[in-house]
């Protein structure tokens, strides 16, 4: 059985800017190490397929520089290999107009690899799946195509494209975010959220791609998948039923998270922090692959920190610093508090400066005695802050400023 993985991973990802004024939303740095882009990567590696081209578009030299140091061991003559693919423009001067749009225009890259099943999965959300499972589901049940489904609680279900399907996971329609979402047919309490990963059989998929580009459509959610739904037997596979090895008991079991938004995006990285997490990055037998940053260990000289990961190359002169998160090459001076904050890459926190749920950006330097997060007014006046009061600092200058570490 021959898979190929086309990863659609153009993202503008709007609504989280603007972490993505400068990179696309696959390319948005999240946990110690990651990249957004690196968990499907790392999933379709892991369940054994090695086929990959990711689609990209908006603002994709981040992502692209990122999967050349990441993912560079591909070796496209034995079939394995990650694939940067941009707009090719093969039908004419336009970029990709939709998600199915983006997988039309690179149809000739199936054909080259003629597979048995195509699947196409988006960039932007955090999980662990072994995509293994849903293709033999895809394969015992003679699906045209299969829909990955996430149980979500009915009342949380009208923040989600739901799926409608019947006893025998047959789909019988799509609703886009419904104010009365029709519950799963095993849990009358819960409904099923579409993952926007799918398996086809590759000639159903190659034709449907042919009619919606004659029909002058571009998405596969609103376009191609409801109209299959009428003379294809497309299934909802439950992603509840998908089983990965190394998860821990404690762990929410089918962790699947959209981070769409800034607050989602905030959200999510403390499902990753604690002793319990809801979601442990570290799982051997299932690895996140990321880029091998060759710096030292963190230093810490002195400091009180709590319930926080600090990443390689950081040094913390005396600080006080809980449920928060430290990527690599942060340094923080002396009497610096930061509190349920994300603190990436490059960033210098100078002195007597006090942070409390924030979000900073790469290449950032922090004034002494800042104070952020503490009066609501101001830092609207500087800076983004998001529904949830969540400020957010953008990206500094991408250059190396050697007074950064004259500390």
């Amino acid at each position: 059985m021959k898979v190929l993985a086309m990863v659609l991973a153009g993202g503008q990802g709007s609504r989280l800017h603007p972490l993505t004024a400068q990179r696309s939303k696959p390319a948005v740095p999240f946990g110690g190490r990651y990249r957004i882009a690196d968990f499907v990567l790392s999933n379709l590696v892991n369940s054994q397929i090695h086929g990959i081209y990711m689609m990209v578009q908006y603002k994709s030299q981040s992502l692209i520089e990122h999967v050349a140091k990441a993912w560079s061991s591909s070796t496209p003559y034995t079939g394995r290999f990650v694939t940067v693919v941009p707009p090719q423009m093969r039908e004419g001067p336009e970029w990709f107009q939709g998600t199915s749009d983006a997988v039309f225009q690179n149809i000739n890259l199936i054909e080259r690899h003629s597979p048995d099943i195509v699947a196409v999965f988006g960039a932007d959300h955090i999980y662990r799946m072994d995509v293994r499972q849903m293709i033999d589901f895809h394969r015992q049940n003679s699906a045209h195509v299969s829909v990955a489904a996430i149980p979500v609680p009915l009342a949380e279900a009208n923040a989600f494209g739901v799926i409608d399907a019947d006893d025998r996971s047959r789909i019988r329609g799509f609703l886009e975010k419904p104010a009365t979402p029709p519950p799963m047919p095993s849990d009358p309490t819960r409904a099923y959220g579409s993952m926007g990963n799918y398996l086809f059989d590759t000639d159903v998929l190659l034709a449907a791609l042919r009619e919606a580009n004659e029909n002058d459509e571009h998405d596969f959610g609103h376009h191609i998948l409801p109209r299959l739904i009428k003379s294809h037997k497309v299934l909802a596979y439950n992603f509840g039923d998908n089983h990965v090895p190394g998860v821990a008991d404690y762990e929410e079991q089918a962790y699947w998270r959209d981070l769409g938004t800034i607050d989602a995006y905030y959200d999510a990285h403390f499902d990753v922090l604690g002793e319990r997490p809801r979601f442990n990055l570290f799982n051997p037998q299932w690895f996140i692959n990321s880029s091998s940053y060759q710096g030292p260990s963190p230093r810490i000289l002195r400091g009180d920190i709590r319930n926080s990961t600090i990443a390689a190359g950081s040094l913390i002169r005396d600080a006080r610093i809980s449920n928060s998160m430290l990527r690599r090459e942060v340094i923080i001076e002396d009497d610096v508090e930061i509190e349920d904050c994300l603190i990436m890459d490059y960033t210098v926190i100078r002195r007597g400066s006090r942070l409390k749920r924030v979000i900073v950006d790469r290449y950032n330097v922090i004034e002494p005695n800042t104070r952020i997060g503490f009066d609501a007014a101001a830092d609207r006046a500087r800076y983004t802050v998001s529904d949830g009061g969540v400020v957010v600092l953008a990206k500094g200058q991408d250059v190396p400023d050697v007074t950064r570490y004259q500390i």
